[in-house]
């Protein structure tokens, strides 16, 4: 085989890798923007609203997310733990009828607690945590932003028209759901586990969760939701 000859196969070999990879990223480029949305759901058209609209400035910062956080493995709860974080659940919740401000401040704490057990990032470094828990739970996490965001909010900013006692309220229900997830047991936890789970959680049904009144105790001790909209005071 001439010299010639083999220089142009090499050349058209060249020629067909170069042409397979940019067919190859052109078919991924477009699928990326509906992957991370199907990913985030509404963390994706925050981060979208948070870039003035600029969707690939978005999916630049979601797709760093998930590099950095994507392998993170969640570690199971002891029982004793979790019992222990559901009591202190329960007891914000019966706090928020007289001090809501105190309850909400107590639900933020709980979560970062809660989430630092499960192994994402340190309560104290919120920003990182929250990123870490929007790629593992991003429908619920931003339950755990608004509690956050009400946790913090000074009491004069309240009275001049920020937070008020309903928009705690509702705050406390949306990360009521973060809660449920990170306390759940992780599918490698094993099946009794999963077992207790479910039963709670249909006991949680059987009680009725209702927003509107007070809500039995469960065998568990693990109280439904439910903070009554008109006895609760502002602290």
């Amino acid at each position: 085989m001439s010299t010639g000859l083999i220089i142009a196969l090499i050349v058209i070999a060249a020629v067909v890798v170069i042409i397979a990879a940019a067919m190859t990223l052109r078919a991924r480029g477009p699928r990326r923007g509906p992957s991370l949305k199907r990913r985030f759901g509404p963390e994706y058209d925050r981060a979208v609203a948070r870039h003035d609209g600029d969707a690939k400035a978005a999916e630049r910062e979601l797709t760093e997310r998930v590099h950095r956080h994507g392998d993170l493995r969640e570690r199971a709860l002891e029982p004793a733990q979790r019992e222990r974080y559901e009591a202190r659940w329960t007891a914000a919740q019966e706090r928020f009828v007289d001090s809501p401000r105190e309850a909400v401040a107590e639900a933020d704490r709980l979560l970062a607690e809660l989430a630092g057990a499960r192994g994402f990032p340190d309560g104290g470094q919120y920003e990182e945590q929250l990123a870490a828990l929007s790629v593992h739970h991003a429908p619920h996490v931003d339950g755990y932003r608004r509690v956050h965001r009400a946790a913090h909010l000074r009491a004069e900013d309240a009275r001049d028209g920020g937070t008020g006692t309903e928009d705690m309220r509702e705050a406390m229900v949306a990360a009521r759901a973060l809660f449920e997830e990170l306390i759940r047991p992780a599918r490698h936890d094993g099946g009794a586990g999963r077992h207790e789970d479910r039963r709670r959680e249909d006991g949680h049904r059987r009680a009725g969760l209702n927003g509107g009144r007070k809500a039995a105790t469960t065998r568990g001790g693990h109280m439904p939701w439910a903070i009554n909209r008109r006895q609760a005071k502002e602290s």
